[in-house]
């Protein structure tokens, strides 16, 4: 149960500190943090996390990374549906606080910092184009958790190098998805908006999992400590 609880909250932190920066602060009128900001802002919510919920669950707050390191034998069979869980349960309620925070000058939600392709894009890129970003950043993303968490990986700087990490993935990507490499963050910002931004959810379950279950595989059979 504490493990559950850790995803639970450390997700709700993803989504209030990361998709907040980008609803409350990115654009806010001669103070705008833009996507730099938000992008720092999402990694942070990680390395905060890591070190604190790291040594009691994973502190993983993404379904992706529980299927990849699932995949990687990292994670046990009976564990994964309930992270899952803990962690769409914790990205609904760090929306739903974002919701009634964004709500509270009078002010609609707008795009909620939902994830989306074709018009739902930022940049209007395609679909093809959102399938190969979140397959590609993910499985990066992946290989860097498990490499800097593998036992033979310098002690201490995982938390550091996973939130980094995640910060230059939405540098990359903001533009092209408003980056998810993270199904939870994604559902989370999408059931309060609705309409299309569900429609398009799929994407954002199928690309990072194809992309973890692939990094998960290229880490296991080369590059985990064989016995």
């Amino acid at each position: 149960m504490k493990k559950l609880v850790a995803e639970f909250i450390g997700t709700c932190w993803l989504v209030l500190g990361g998709c907040g920066s980008a609803v409350l602060a990115c654009n806010y009128p001669g103070a705008g943090i833009g996507f730099v900001g938000v992008s720092l802002a999402f990694g942070l919510t990680v390395v905060t996390i890591a070190y604190a919920f790291g040594h009691i669950s994973g502190a993983h707050l993404n379904p992706a990374v529980s299927v990849g390191a699932w995949v990687a034998g990292r994670l046990e069979t009976k564990d994964l549906g309930p992270y899952i869980v803990a962690q769409v349960l914790g990205g609904i309620a760090g929306a739903g606080i974002l919701y009634l925070i964004a709500t509270g000058n009078g002010s609609n939600i707008g795009n909620f910092a939902t994830n989306g392709y074709d018009q739902l894009s930022p940049g209007k890129y395609s679909l093809l184009a959102a399938i190969v970003t979140e397959i590609v950043l993910t499985f990066i993303f992946l290989l860097v958790i498990l490499g800097t968490t593998d036992d033979r990986a310098p002690k201490g700087f995982a938390g550091l190098a996973i939130g980094l990490c995640l910060t230059l993935i939405h540098l990359i990507s903001i533009p092209v998805t408003n980056t998810s490499v993270n199904p939870a963050r994604s559902t989370s910002q999408a059931v309060f908006v609705g309409g299309e931004a569900i429609s398009q959810l799929w994407l954002f379950w199928a690309a990072p999992i194809a992309g973890a279950i692939l990094a998960g595989l290229v880490y296991k059979y080369f590059f985990a400590e064989k016995n």
